[in-house]
């Protein structure tokens, strides 16, 4: 699988409602760096149950 933002390899992939987006490890990075100065971390963290622990 192709990065969505360059021609890279896609290192991570994630899937949402049958579509599937590919992102290499620079991106990756970028797109987690965006998503902790946001909102939108903790919303995903409520979603994943990031904390729970069995």
């Amino acid at each position: 699988m192709q990065c969505h933002y360059c021609d890279d390899d896609a290192t991570v992939a994630a899937e949402s409602d049958g579509i599937k987006v590919g992102l290499c490890e620079a991106h990756f990075q970028e797109r987690l760096e965006e998503l902790a100065e946001s909102d939108a971390l903790e919303d995903l963290r409520e979603r994943v149950d990031v904390d729970h622990k069995d």
